[in-house]
């Protein structure tokens, strides 16, 4: 009896010791912390997504309130966040200009896609791409693990009914967790002011990128595109057109001369036809009688 006694007594001393130890420590080391660090990061969407370039939401918060970053970083958070955060510090807001991920491969799939072999090891794109360079012909394209798909936090990655992945850009954040996540760099989170892309990061020469791509949609490095743009926002590194999205003006011109698809604009069919029924309308002009004419050019420039 004496022992257990002994026991519960030695217990309960060695108890009250270390909780007047913690809690003098506790006095001791104690740091304020900045309200407007709790207040920034209740707004937050705490996803920790690191699209503002720190670890987590609270870095982030912390980081603002001691001006060592911008209020604009928080891609998931968007102008109502920036707009909350401008408050709490007293500053004006900024919008950001969106940002959200482009994919520069257009393989995908069974159904477009040529295969050196079939995988069936660890399926993440990270292990298939030690296996041979992936199961993928090309080199540089896709290894269809969809490594990108399970990075996305968003939904914002599907596959459409030829196997390729499709980012929605009503639900892409720009926070960049697909780019980390893709083992061939194959996505670029971009402006979504920028609406023309080139869909392909092959370095193979021309012959060679005909022959690996599934789809007939690789670059080859014709030149044609860089000849046509009328700003110089595109250059060929390494055998494969490169867009400088800073100079691009979304003319389009691009899209018209590349001979396999490998530049994408979703208004060339717009594009392409109205310059259709333009030149059809100048040719039915062409056929009229000259008085006729003369009138139907003179109303067009009013």
């Amino acid at each position: 009896m004496s022992i257990i006694l002994y026991s519960i007594a030695t217990l309960g001393t060695l108890g009250v010791i270390y909780g007047l130890g913690l809690a003098f420590a506790s006095k001791k080391f104690h740091v304020d912390i900045d309200p407007k660090i709790e207040q920034i990061n209740e707004i937050l969407p705490g996803v920790n997504c690191g699209a503002c370039g720190y670890p987590g939401c609270s870095a982030y918060a912390e980081a603002i309130v001691k001006h060592s970053a911008e209020i604009n970083k928080c891609a998931p958070g968007g102008d109502e966040v920036i707009a909350n955060i401008a408050k709490i510090m007293g500053m004006e807001a900024t919008s950001a200009d969106k940002k959200i991920a482009v994919i520069h491969c257009q393989s995908g799939g069974t159904n477009n896609t040529f295969f050196r072999y079939k995988y069936h090891g660890i399926p993440t794109c990270k292990a298939a791409v030690l296996v041979s360079s992936g199961p993928n012909l090309c080199n540089y394209g896709c290894v269809f693990q969809n490594d990108c798909i399970a990075a996305c936090q968003f939904d914002a990655i599907h596959l459409d009914e030829n196997g390729m992945r499709i980012v929605d850009k009503n639900n892409c954040t720009g926070c960049g967790a697909c780019v980390i996540a893709c083992p061939r760099n194959l996505i670029e989170l971009v402006s979504i002011k920028k609406r023309v892309h080139v869909l392909c990061t092959s370095h193979d020469k021309g012959a060679v990128s005909r022959k690996v791509c599934g789809n007939k949609t690789a670059c080859i490095a014709c030149s044609l595109c860089v000849k046509k743009c009328p700003v110089e926002a595109i250059e060929m590194q390494d055998n494969v057109a490169v867009i400088i999205y800073d100079k691009c003006i979304n003319c389009g011109q691009c899209t018209d001369v590349c001979p396999t698809s490998a530049i994408f604009d979703p208004l060339k069919e717009v594009r392409a036809k109205k310059k259709a029924e333009a030149k059809a309308k100048a040719e039915a002009i062409n056929k009229q009688p000259e008085e006729q004419k003369t009138t139907e050019i003179l109303e067009d420039t009013k």
